[in-house]
This record gives C-alpha cells, structure tokens and sequence, in this order.
C-alpha cells in the first residue's frame, strides 16, 4: 500500500472519529456546529500542509532527475565530440566516403 494512501487513511479515520466525538458530545446545537467548524478548519489546514509537502517532494525528486538527465546528456556530447575531434586529428577521416562517391 503506498505511503498517500496509508496517509489519506489516517487523516480520514481521525477526521471522522472527531466528527463522531463532537457529535456525541452532550452540548448545545450551537457549540457542537462551532466544533464540527473548526475541526474542519484544522483538517483543512492539515490536509493543506500534507498536500503542499507531497508536492515539494514530487517537485524535489522530478529536479534531481532531470539534473542526472542532463548530467548523462552533457556527458554523451562530450564522448560524442571527443570521438569526432579524434577521428577528425586522425588518418582515417579522408577515407570517409560522401554521398558524391556513392554516385546513387
């Protein structure tokens, strides 16, 4: 099961046992209703926080593998452009055939 699901449980079940607490609660309409307002308010805020933290990790982990993407693309160019200025310097490059050669 994945950490966003078992969270979601736990922010579930405590939103409904203090839902059902208030509920049960021997006070008055009004009290109970500024109860229910504000444990919603804090579930909000919770939730809020969880939400924003799940993002900045997304966020941080999409980052790191876009810089070890970018860290093997620099890497292939080089071997690319060290391979071509190699071939360039040596005797083989005007062995190559072009396409006028090939007389297609």
């Amino acid at each position: 099961m994945s950490t966003g699901k078992i969270l979601l449980g736990v922010l579930a079940g405590a939103a409904a046992g203090a839902a059902l607490g208030i509920l049960l609660a021997p006070d008055k309409g009004s009290v109970t209703r500024k109860k229910i307002i504000e444990k919603a308010d804090d579930f909000v805020d919770e939730l809020q926080k969880n939400i924003s933290d799940s993002l900045k990790t997304v966020t941080d982990k999409v980052e790191d593998v876009t810089d070890g993407v970018n860290d093997w693309v620099d890497i292939g160019k080089s071997k690319v452009e060290d391979g071509y200025n190699q071939f360039k310097n040596s005797d083989h490059h005007d062995k190559i055939l072009t396409k006028s050669d090939l007389r297609l």
